[in-house]
């Protein structure tokens, strides 16, 4: 099973790509959380695992993580994409 993993910084608005953001910034949201991001992914279709005591490699706080269970058949930088977009749209 592929297993993919997200940090909040993949798509945090407030951080450059050289700080972690994967994602256009029109496309980032403001101080995502683990929780908004495992919504996103079940929405999306995904089975979502939220490890909270995670932190990024770039970030010096534990924001957590969340991973992504059986992504086979979609790339990393695709679903990223689709889990920023439906952050996005839950916070409206």
């Amino acid at each position: 099973m592929v297993e993919n993993v997200i940090y909040p910084a993949y798509i945090d608005r407030d951080l450059s790509r050289s700080e972690g953001r994967r994602v256009a910034e029109d496309q980032s949201v403001e101080d995502p959380t683990v929780d908004e991001i495992a919504e996103a992914v079940q929405q999306v279709g995904y089975d979502a695992v939220i490890e909270r005591d995670k932190t990024y490699s770039r970030e010096y706080e534990p924001r957590g993580r969340v991973v992504v269970k059986g992504t086979e058949d979609t790339t990393k930088n695709d679903l990223i994409q689709a889990v920023a977009a439906y952050v996005d749209i839950l916070r409206e």
